[in-house]
């Protein structure tokens, strides 16, 4: 763990960080499951316990109630109230939502396209109050009129199978960020976790340009470092890790060394710092301190005008979970597979990427909890003017720059 050796005496208190925090254009680089993750009503809480008496596992049980909570929120009002509500608190004006990620690559298409769907329903739904972004001046509009606005992102190729023309498909569904793989590999590259950590293949660098062309953002946060190399050198536009720590700070899978985002920056790019305990910190028991000696790291090594914060997490447990509380006993096959010979498609192993039950954030529960991040940066002595930058400014630039 790196000392935390640039601490400077506080210019804002609490209460005046809050205050910022409230004012102040707000950006969560990567929460994954803006649309499907933060409703938890009562109608779902009886759908799981009858899904759990049907002997179905979390992971079966969750595309049920992804669906169900797109259609609960289209027809009651008190699902409306709980879900604006739970995003209010968060004081979060726009947050980029994952609609691919981990899972068996023949049905990713599907699922994305479906996810989309969702998603947009709900917004649909939330017109008054919700927005999709698809360029930088929408942001400034969902900020400008206190709505939430959604970037939809993908934290995987695998949708586009080995066509790139699924990459306009997609583009006209609203995608404006993608992560070029998650943790294995794919027709692309490597993943972070992946035995052999190689970079983009010659598909994967096709897959870079014609992102380029549709100015979509160039994501490489699971990515191997190499990916992260070869996508500096290929692609025309400034790469974005949305969502990772630092390897300097606190060694994890999932980190990034300092070379590489040092590089990162140079071309302009980005770096979202995540709240997740166990990618934080080596302990079970994670502080918002070790959040802030990331940000502040890589601050010192990438500049103040390329950090900000993508949480990674919306819902209590040790990763990025979301506010579904699954019945006790209910399997959960959402990171490793329960069946022998089965694939394990989230690329993550439980124990080795301190991934079990036992770790947390304490400052940090759930998604309601995001001024926390705002206070612990202002007590490390971030002023006002860094703070706006690493609260969303940074990131509204990059995305103006590639998006448009």
């Amino acid at each position: 763990m790196a000392v935390r050796d640039k601490i400077r005496p506080p210019v804002l208190n609490a209460e005046e960080a809050r205050q910022l925090h409230k004012e102040a254009l707000v950006i969560d680089s990567q929460q994954p499951p803006a649309t499907n993750g933060f409703l938890f009503t009562e109608n779902m809480r009886e759908a799981v316990n009858e899904y759990h008496a049907r002997g179905m596992t979390q992971g079966q049980a969750k595309d049920l109630l992804d669906a169900m909570a797109a259609r609960e929120i289209q027809t009651s009002a008190e699902a409306r109230e709980q879900y604006l509500d739970f995003w209010a608190a968060s004081g979060v004006n726009v947050a980029c939502g994952t609609y691919a990620g981990p899972g068996p690559f023949d049905q990713a298409f599907e699922t994305s396209v479906t996810g989309i769907a969702q998603a947009r329903a709900i917004v649909d739904a939330l017109d008054d109050r919700m927005m999709l972004v698809l360029d930088a001046d929408d942001i400034e509009q969902a900020y400008r009129e206190n709505k939430f606005g959604l970037v939809i992102d993908f934290q995987n190729t695998t949708p586009f199978s080995d066509k790139l023309e699924r990459i306009d498909v997609f583009h006209n569904m609203g995608l404006r960020m993608c992560q070029l793989s998650y943790n294995i590999g794919t027709l692309v590259g490597e993943g972070c976790t992946e035995v052999h950590k190689s970079g983009l293949t010659y598909f994967g660098r096709a897959v870079v340009q014609r992102l380029n062309e549709l100015n979509i953002i160039v994501d490489v946060s699971h990515c191997s470092e190499q990916i992260g190399w070869d996508s500096l050198e290929v692609s025309s536009s400034p790469i974005v890790v949305s969502h990772s720590t630092s390897s300097a700070v606190c060694y994890h899978d999932r980190g990034k060394g300092d070379d590489l985002v040092k590089a990162v920056a140079d071309k302009g790019g980005f770096f979202g710092v995540v709240v997740v305990p166990g990618f934080i910190q080596e302990t079970t028991e994670a502080t918002l301190e070790d959040f802030v000696d990331h940000v502040a790291h890589l601050v010192n090594v990438m500049g103040i005008d390329h950090v900000g914060v993508g949480t990674d997490k919306a819902g209590p447990g040790p990763g990025t979970d979301s506010m579904i509380e699954w019945p006790a006993g209910m399997a959960d096959d959402s990171i490793s597979p329960l069946l022998p010979g089965s694939v394990n498609y989230s690329g993550f192993r439980v124990e080795e990427h301190r991934l079990t039950n036992e770790y947390h954030t304490v400052g940090f529960n759930d998604f309601r909890d995001w001024p926390n991040l705002t206070v612990a940066l202002a007590e490390r002595g971030f002023n006002e003017e860094e703070l706006r930058k690493l609260l969303g400014l940074n990131y509204l630039r990059v995305f103006r720059e590639i998006v448009g």
